[in-house]
Protein backbone atom coordinates (compact mmCIF):
# COMPACT_ATOMS: atom_id res chain seq x y z
CA UNK A 1 0.00 0.00 0.00
CA UNK A 2 2.71 2.26 1.11
CA UNK A 3 4.34 2.06 -2.67
CA UNK A 4 1.18 2.93 -4.72
CA UNK A 5 0.58 5.54 -2.13
CA UNK A 6 4.09 7.01 -2.86
CA UNK A 7 3.36 6.10 -6.65
CA UNK A 8 0.32 7.67 -7.13
CA UNK A 9 1.84 10.94 -5.04
CA UNK A 10 5.07 10.89 -7.22
CA UNK A 11 2.48 11.22 -10.25
CA UNK A 12 0.45 14.06 -8.47
CA UNK A 13 -2.76 12.09 -8.23
CA UNK A 14 -2.70 12.08 -4.37
CA UNK A 15 -1.27 14.45 -1.64
CA UNK A 16 -1.45 14.17 2.08
CA UNK A 17 -4.45 16.18 3.19
CA UNK A 18 -3.96 15.20 6.83
CA UNK A 19 -1.49 13.97 9.68
CA UNK A 20 -1.88 12.77 12.70
CA UNK A 21 0.10 11.45 15.55
CA UNK A 22 -1.05 7.87 16.96
CA UNK A 23 1.16 6.11 19.42
CA UNK A 24 4.68 7.55 18.76
CA UNK A 25 3.41 7.41 14.79
CA UNK A 26 2.43 9.56 12.17
CA UNK A 27 -0.77 8.60 10.12
CA UNK A 28 -1.49 10.36 6.39
CA UNK A 29 -4.42 10.91 5.58
CA UNK A 30 -4.15 10.98 1.68
CA UNK A 31 -7.05 13.11 -0.46
CA UNK A 32 -7.00 12.77 -4.22
CA UNK A 33 -5.78 16.06 -6.24
CA UNK A 34 -8.95 16.38 -8.86
CA UNK A 35 -12.17 15.49 -8.86
CA UNK A 36 -11.40 14.41 -12.36
CA UNK A 37 -8.36 13.06 -13.64
CA UNK A 38 -7.64 12.58 -17.39
CA UNK A 39 -4.06 10.74 -18.05
CA UNK A 40 -2.42 12.30 -20.88
CA UNK A 41 0.49 9.84 -21.39
CA UNK A 42 0.16 7.30 -19.18
CA UNK A 43 3.07 5.36 -17.51
CA UNK A 44 3.26 1.87 -16.65
CA UNK A 45 3.78 2.60 -12.84
CA UNK A 46 1.58 4.96 -12.10
CA UNK A 47 -0.91 3.04 -14.59
CA UNK A 48 -0.44 -0.01 -12.34
CA UNK A 49 -1.04 2.10 -9.18
CA UNK A 50 -4.29 3.22 -10.86
CA UNK A 51 -5.71 -0.68 -11.85
CA UNK A 52 -4.57 -2.03 -8.34
CA UNK A 53 -6.77 0.95 -6.77
CA UNK A 54 -9.81 0.09 -8.87
CA UNK A 55 -9.05 -3.26 -8.20
CA UNK A 56 -9.41 -2.69 -4.68
CA UNK A 57 -12.67 -0.74 -4.99
CA UNK A 58 -13.86 -3.15 -7.06
CA UNK A 59 -13.48 -6.04 -4.33
CA UNK A 60 -15.10 -3.86 -1.14
CA UNK A 61 -17.59 -2.69 -3.46
CA UNK A 62 -21.09 -3.26 -1.42
CA UNK A 63 -23.19 -2.99 -5.05
CA UNK A 64 -23.22 -4.64 -8.01
CA UNK A 65 -20.32 -3.90 -10.42
CA UNK A 66 -19.97 -3.52 -13.75
CA UNK A 67 -16.71 -4.73 -15.45
CA UNK A 68 -15.56 -5.01 -19.44
CA UNK A 69 -13.14 -5.56 -21.57
CA UNK A 70 -13.84 -5.60 -25.48
CA UNK A 71 -11.36 -5.10 -28.18
CA UNK A 72 -13.11 -3.36 -31.36
CA UNK A 73 -10.72 -3.11 -35.25
CA UNK A 74 -11.74 0.79 -35.46
CA UNK A 75 -10.07 3.01 -37.83
CA UNK A 76 -8.53 6.18 -36.42
CA UNK A 77 -10.96 8.18 -37.22
CA UNK A 78 -13.98 5.80 -35.20
CA UNK A 79 -11.35 5.80 -32.17
CA UNK A 80 -11.33 9.30 -32.12
CA UNK A 81 -14.71 9.68 -32.13
CA UNK A 82 -15.64 6.53 -29.35
CA UNK A 83 -12.79 8.65 -27.45
CA UNK A 84 -14.60 11.51 -27.73
CA UNK A 85 -17.85 10.28 -26.88
CA UNK A 86 -16.91 8.08 -24.10
CA UNK A 87 -15.49 11.35 -22.39
CA UNK A 88 -18.41 13.25 -23.24
CA UNK A 89 -20.23 11.01 -20.88
CA UNK A 90 -18.38 10.98 -18.71
CA UNK A 91 -18.13 14.42 -18.36
CA UNK A 92 -21.72 15.58 -18.78
CA UNK A 93 -22.83 12.39 -16.03
CA UNK A 94 -24.85 14.31 -13.46
CA UNK A 95 -24.10 13.93 -9.83
CA UNK A 96 -26.43 13.15 -7.07
CA UNK A 97 -27.16 14.82 -3.59
CA UNK A 98 -23.66 14.46 -1.52
CA UNK A 99 -25.51 12.14 0.74
CA UNK A 100 -25.52 9.53 -2.21
CA UNK A 101 -23.17 6.72 -2.55
CA UNK A 102 -19.90 7.08 -4.87
CA UNK A 103 -19.48 5.56 -7.87
CA UNK A 104 -16.01 5.47 -9.66
CA UNK A 105 -15.97 5.72 -13.41
CA UNK A 106 -12.80 4.29 -15.14
CA UNK A 107 -12.20 4.84 -19.16
CA UNK A 108 -10.09 3.82 -21.69
CA UNK A 109 -9.59 3.76 -24.77
CA UNK A 110 -5.68 2.42 -26.43
CA UNK A 111 -4.44 1.07 -29.58
CA UNK A 112 -3.02 -2.56 -28.68
CA UNK A 113 0.60 -2.62 -30.00
CA UNK A 114 0.82 -5.55 -32.99
CA UNK A 115 2.21 -8.67 -31.14
CA UNK A 116 6.03 -8.87 -31.36
CA UNK A 117 7.74 -10.13 -34.63
CA UNK A 118 4.60 -9.20 -36.83
CA UNK A 119 4.77 -6.28 -39.13
CA UNK A 120 1.93 -3.92 -40.18
CA UNK A 121 0.30 -4.09 -43.05
CA UNK A 122 -0.90 -0.08 -43.66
Amino acid sequence: MAHHLKVLREAGLVHVAETRQVRGGTEQYYQRTARHMVVAEPQAAGTAAMLAAVAQELDLSPAETHLTLRHLRLNPAKARELGEALAKLVDEAEEDAEDQPVHGVLVALYEQAPPTGTTSSA
